[in-house]
This record gives structure tokens, C-alpha cells and sequence, in this order.
């Protein structure tokens, strides 16, 4: 199974900002080696969870580092309580169909 490397992002915002916040969160263009992203949000909009997958972590540090995702954080920073981020490496489970 191939490995991917995943950068997860857990934030919690300001009540009332979601749609502000969606908006600064973008980034302009994909960034180099990004496969996917997905964003996941709480019932009350409150917390936002943010999961990429890489192509290696190379690409996924070179953009962490990039004036563009600092430029991308300092747009979502008024509207961010709490973050926390971390990097993974992982894979996708093979499950198994069931019968009947």
C-alpha cells in the first residue's frame, strides 16, 4: 500500500466567523506536492480540521515554510482561537467487505 505523508490542522475559531474564516483559509493556488485536502467541521462551526496529504514531507515543510501559507495564517489569524498541527506518516486501511 503506498505511504502518505499527512498534515493534520485542529482549530478552533471565533463564533460567527466560519464563513470568514473558510475564506482566509484557502490558499491561492494548490501547493507543490499536495495530493488532496479535505476540511472537516464541528455541528456549531466552532472547530475545523484540516488534513492534506503529501507527496513527501519535503513538499509539505517547503510549503509550511513558504510566504504563502504565511501570508494565509496571518488572514485566518483573527478569526483563530486555538491550532494545533501535526505531520504524519501513514497509509490507507485495507478493510475488508463484509458478507451478506
Amino acid at each position: 500500500m503506498d505511504e502518505h505523508f499527512v498534515w493534520m490542522t485542529t482549530r478552533r475559531i471565533r463564533p460567527g466567523t466560519l464563513a470568514d474564516f473558510e475564506r482566509a483559509w484557502r490558499p491561492p493556488s494548490t501547493p507543490s506536492g499536495m495530493l488532496r485536502a479535505y476540511a472537516f467541521w464541528s455541528e456549531d462551526g466552532l472547530e475545523i480540521i484540516g488534513v492534506s496529504f503529501w507527496d513527501s514531507r519535503d513538499s509539505c515543510d517547503a510549503w509550511r515554510a513558504s510566504e504563502a501559507e504565511a501570508r494565509r495564517r496571518e488572514a485566518m489569524a483573527p478569526y483563530v482561537i486555538e491550532e494545533r498541527e501535526s505531520l504524519y506518516r501513514g497509509r490507507e486501511l485495507g478493510i475488508p467487505l463484509g458478507s451478506g
